[in-house]
């Protein structure tokens, strides 16, 4: 092969970027995996290269042949023979084929490369310079705008000290910046707390305006650096819970209403991680700042601020419902807006540990409201099973405390079929029979998919209620077609005539076959089916 089609060319150099970002040099199992595929391409061991369609399939002689599929349009999808899981040695090297008749493969390898060579580069870089700043400072006293004016100049100098930084050095500067103020903690007990709490929560927003600066997108943040911000936001909130067991001393007043001033930061900007800022806010608002003098002050603060935001709007019924004027926050919460929805869990799980179980109940009956629409913002059908999963875990205490089961099981019904599993067993526990086959009808469940066990309970307890279920089988087999289909929608029917002669309605069932005869009659196959099975007469 010594050129490959013309159509193939743009996928290729998409695949090319693709990989880059699949495989990391930086880790060693994908390391080994180049050198693996790069080995196999340069013995010349891939052959039967061909172009069929969209498809690139080939074989790599290893110690075992192996047969590969290469998708260029979607390369994870690409398949192998062998055992391995993922991206394998194989498709690699069937890859570096494709990729040297366009282009040096060992140019793509090192660039691959270059991230790696950069982190460590950046990485020494930013210890000399946090070396440089550690000669020129000391233990931090008790100074807030000395403690941020140190944050300011240590991030801005080991951050973008050298240059423009590179998405994926961004992990690696921050923690020789992590380290670095780490090393002012002030001595005094009591100080450190309050020192590191600071400390966490202005790093996140330095993080926030250098993203903005660089202006990378929210695909990028999540993709190289977004677990620096969860990590802060964990953080932040271990460090209050701390300091808030104790009383807190007089001198920390002024710093804490400083921090306070700050806060309002995290949600006017304009800045994709608006669930995480917005998180972050809130939990500093309930567990830090309590005064009601300052809610009532900063709710005008953020009705002044022009273009609301979500993160603003958030902010302000978070700061209602902490003065306890949960009738403002639900009035804007019952108005359609599938984009306020995840805001509730804070509430619900905030109200559930005080126990406050009566000013608890609207929000979870408005929340329950948006779960159908807001779980129809994706496609993405494990994102909806694991936020059906938060939703049950949250509104479950309340409902078991008040004895609301209706309340639960509508949540269940507006989350289907993301909750079938939990709807399910509650039924059959409740021996809701009824509503159990009605439910297994909605999912379009065949009678085989269940469990024999539930079948043989209902058949025992109301037999009728399996009769919908066979027929919806039959059904379902002859429609498909082909001999099994048939071969099994005839077992399913002796079954069904089993259940009718029990229920002692033998010309119901006699009635229902003479019509699936008469209109399945130029389905010969299936004719023939029904008299080997003895149904009909041979």
């Amino acid at each position: 092969m010594s050129t490959i089609p013309e159509r193939f060319l743009e996928p290729l150099e998409f695949a090319a970027k693709e990989l880059m970002g699949l495989l990391r040099a930086d880790m060693e199992e994908d390391e080994r995996l180049v050198q693996k595929g790069l080995l196999l391409f340069r013995q010349r061991l891939v052959s039967q290269v061909r172009f069929d369609g969209v498809k690139i399939t080939a074989v790599v002689q290893d110690v075992t042949p192996a047969k590969v599929q290469l998708n260029l349009d979607f390369i994870q999808l690409s398949e192998c023979s062998c055992p391995a899981e993922g991206f394998c040695r194989h498709q690699l090297a069937v890859f570096f084929q494709i990729l040297s008749h366009t282009k040096s493969v060992t140019m793509w390898v090192e660039e691959w490369r270059q991230p790696l060579k950069e982190k460590k580069v950046a990485k020494q870089l930013g210890m000399q310079r946090a070396k440089d700043l550690l000669k020129t400072a000391g233990r931090q006293k008790p100074d807030y705008d000395r403690w941020i004016a140190a944050f300011n100049e240590s991030f801005d100098t080991i951050m973008t000290g050298n240059g423009v930084p590179k998405p994926y050095i961004i992990p690696e500067l921050y923690h020789v910046y992590t380290r670095r103020w780490k090393a002012n903690t002030p001595f005094e007990q009591e100080w450190k707390l309050l020192y590191q709490l600071v400390a966490s929560f202005f790093s996140f927003k330095k993080l926030m305006e250098l993203s903005i600066e660089l202006e990378h997108s929210g695909d990028m943040i999540n993709r190289y650096y977004i677990h620096l911000f969860q990590d802060l936001m964990q953080d932040t909130v271990e460090l209050m819970n701390k300091l808030s067991v104790h009383s807190l001393p007089f001198a920390f007043d002024e710093f804490i209403e400083k921090l306070k001033e700050d806060s309002s930061d995290l949600l006017t900007v304009d800045f994709a991680l608006e669930y995480e800022r917005t998180q972050l806010y809130r939990f500093l608002w309930t567990k830090f700042f309590k005064k009601k003098a300052w809610c009532t002050a900063e709710i005008e603060k953020l009705r002044a601020v022009e273009n609301k935001n979500d993160p603003v709007s958030v902010g302000i019924l978070h700061l209602h419902i902490l003065l306890g004027e949960d009738e403002i926050a639900l009035e804007h919460l019952a108005l359609p807006d599938k984009w306020m929805t995840p805001y509730f869990l804070y509430w619900i799980e905030l109200f559930t540990s005080q126990r406050e179980w009566k000013r608890l109940g609207p929000f979870v009956e408005e929340f329950i409201k948006k779960l159908r629409e807001y779980l129809g913002v994706t496609d993405d059908y494990y994102a909806k099973r694991n936020y059906t999963d938060l939703v049950i875990r949250s509104i479950k205490p309340y409902c078991l405390e008040t004895g609301r089961q209706e309340l639960f099981e509508k949540a269940l019904i507006e989350t289907l079929p993301y909750s079938f599993s939990e709807y399910e067993y509650i039924l059959f526990e409740n021996e809701d029979f009824d509503k159990w086959t009605d439910l297994q009808a909605f999912m379009n469940h065949d009678i085989d998919m269940l469990s024999n066990d539930r079948i043989k309970a209902i058949e025992k307890r109301e037999p009728t209620l399996l009769l919908p279920l066979y027929h919806h089988s039959i059904h379902s087999h002859i429609t498909h077609k082909g001999r099994d289909h048939y071969r099994e929608a005839v077992r399913k029917l002796k079954k069904l005539r089993t259940l009718y002669k029990k229920l002692k309605r033998q010309q119901d069932w006699e009635f229902f076959l003479e019509a699936l005869l008469e209109k399945t009659k130029r389905l010969r196959a299936f004719q023939e089916e029904c008299k080997r099975g003895k149904l009909i007469d041979a």
